[in-house]
């Protein structure tokens, strides 16, 4: 995200629509927007400087109040998913996304990886060719040494 402008442009450009020109004639002599002159000579009106907001930082978590009821579930049923705890979550009103609950789990390092009780099974076919990739490859076997096919 760019920079705000400098404190100094907005003085600037206020002082000059308070001596009287139009929003559209500031703008055109400074080289700004339109609207961007509309705010800043709003802002200075609101709030006495036309500075700039604050930009960045963190904002907290929606959770962060959760935090001990997310661990305390996750470690009385570490096979929970997370739908299953939105659905919890929403049932004590407490509204968020699933976004923002897998960002929050991976926040605290709880971490939802596949293990093999959990895996379906599949073709017993296709899980020998997967296993036979996943194995790396013989280097000089004597059992095919100097055999050409």
């Amino acid at each position: 995200m760019p920079r705000p402008y400098s404190l100094d442009l907005r003085a600037r450009v206020v002082a000059t629509f308070k001596a009287g020109k139009s929003c559209r004639q500031v703008a055109a002599e400074f080289s700004i927007g339109v609207s961007t002159a509309i705010r800043w000579t709003g802002r200075e009106r609101e709030t006495g400087s036309p500075a700039a907001l604050p930009m960045g930082g963190k904002r907290p978590y929606v959770l962060a109040d959760e935090r001990e009821w997310v661990l305390r579930r996750v470690t009385e049923r570490p096979d929970i998913t997370l739908q299953e705890m939105l659905a919890e979550l929403a049932g004590r009103g407490v509204k968020v996304s699933y976004y923002g609950l897998w960002n929050f789990c991976r926040h605290l390092g709880l971490r939802f990886k596949k293990n093999r009780a959990r895996q379906r099974t599949g073709s017993a076919r296709r899980g020998a060719a997967a296993r036979a990739m996943a194995e790396p490859p013989r280097q000089n076997r004597p059992e095919t040494a100097g055999v050409h096919r």
